[in-house]
């Protein structure tokens, strides 16, 4: 009987290695991907098995209370599908792969963090404590170690917070970088995604054709840091590009204003490349409201995951930018404006939207963490999850997928 089943195992492993590559998909654009045929499968598999089982426990406003709008937004529509989803959900625990811990990086900090104190450990005694109780409660923290729990954080503090305080889950955090405690394979890299009507998240979608952008770039924000000043300083006088600290009207941009949030956005659709700059951090919701109006995004940002091109070609920027051909750059839009549907939050989920993408991010990160068995699958709240690299393949998925060295 044991023959039986090892024998049945290794035939259905062996239909999975088998398996014709996956070349294309009406619904997907695959030049976009590094590797087309492993996400698409890995999606599948996805669909076909996780199972998420949410914790109840924790109070709100800091737990089960999603923030849908400002650029911490990505946390709480994450949160907001997640604890709604019929396809992934479980109420059985002992059916999960992966266990979900629905808390606010923006709200712990909006609720707890002493102003001027310039400590954040209360905050990490707080999730030190949410383990703690559910450790308690529950065998699954334990018998992992935490390694089959994930979280969703945009607040720039939660990288380090949520390192010192839980360490091994699966974490999706905004603030991508790798000299700040996040892990590339094991992390995910969230977008930034700075949602303004919650009743249509994607609207006012798109720019102008490519044909039609006379402005070589554009770039405007508060002097965060020290490398949006630099910029400012090589290339805020050029008649080419428009790099500002404030927008035309006056103000900062950051300050709000339907006017001045609308001439920003024509400023994205008009523009061949939009400069996303780091500033105390390395992420930007930049990055995302540049696809969002179908503008190449140029991320300058050291360490950030993952990487356009490096902070010191700041003074290179504009003979960076004339040396990509037409025919080149109206294919990296195209790219942007194809993986456009990956970045969006809709009402409702819809499958390789920006919720899809960050879940199947957590799933496959977490199925490259398990160790494999001598017959190469590991079982996992009932199913059989084959991770042997013959399947999958080597490389991590990114859903930036477009932005490629140039």
């Amino acid at each position: 009987m044991v023959f039986s089943e090892r024998s049945r195992d290794s035939r259905r492993q062996k239909a999975d290695y088998e398996r014709p590559t996956v070349k294309s998909d009406p619904e997907l654009y695959p030049p976009i991907f590094r590797n087309f045929s492993m996400f698409r499968r890995s999606y599948d598999l996805m669909e076909s098995l996780l199972k998420v089982y949410i914790y109840k426990e924790g109070e709100k406003p800091i737990f089960h209370q999603p923030e849908l709008t400002g650029i911490y937004s990505s946390e709480g529509w994450f949160m907001r599908h997640m604890e709604g989803s019929r396809r992934f959900l479980v109420e059985d625990p002992r059916q999960a792969h992966l266990f979900y811990m629905p808390f606010g990086s923006h709200l712990l900090q909006m609720q707890l963090y002493v102003p001027d104190s310039h400590s954040h450990d209360n905050l990490i005694e707080f999730l030190q404590k949410y383990v703690s109780t559910i450790a308690a409660k529950y065998p699954f923290w334990n018998r992992t170690d935490g390694a089959d729990h994930f979280l969703v954080s945009c607040h720039d503090w939660a990288t380090h917070e949520t390192w010192r305080a839980m360490g091994t889950p699966v974490r999706a955090l905004c603030n991508a970088d790798t000299t700040e405690d996040f892990v590339v394979g094991k992390d995910v890299s969230l977008p930034e995604t700075n949602v303004r009507s919650v009743q249509d998240p994607a609207g006012n979608l798109g720019g102008w054709p490519g044909r039609n952008r006379t402005l070589l770039a554009f770039f405007a924000g508060q002097m965060h840091g020290y490398l949006r000043p630099a910029l400012l300083q090589h290339w805020g006088n050029d008649p080419d590009m428009a790099i500002l600290d404030t927008m035309p009207l006056g103000g900062s941009t950051g300050g709000g204003g339907v006017k001045k949030a609308a001439d920003y956005a024509q400023y994205m659709k008009s523009s061949r490349f939009c400069v996303c700059p780091r500033g105390f951090e390395v992420n930007s919701p930049r990055v995302v409201e540049a696809i969002f109006y179908e503008c190449v995004p140029v991320i300058i940002s050291d360490n950030f995951v993952p990487p356009f091109f490096e902070e010191k070609d700041v003074p290179r920027l504009k003979e960076i930018l004339l040396s990509i051909s037409r025919p080149r750059y109206l294919a990296l839009q195209t790219g942007v404006r194809k993986v456009q549907k990956h970045f969006l939050w809709h009402d409702q989920p819809t499958r390789y939207d920006l919720f899809h993408m960050i879940l199947h991010s957590v799933w496959f990160n977490r199925v490259f963490q398990l160790r494999s068995s001598p017959d190469g699958a590991s079982t996992v709240g009932g199913s059989r999850l084959v991770t042997r690299r013959r399947l999958y393949g080597s490389q991590t998925a990114y859903i930036y997928m477009c932005l490629l060295p140039i």
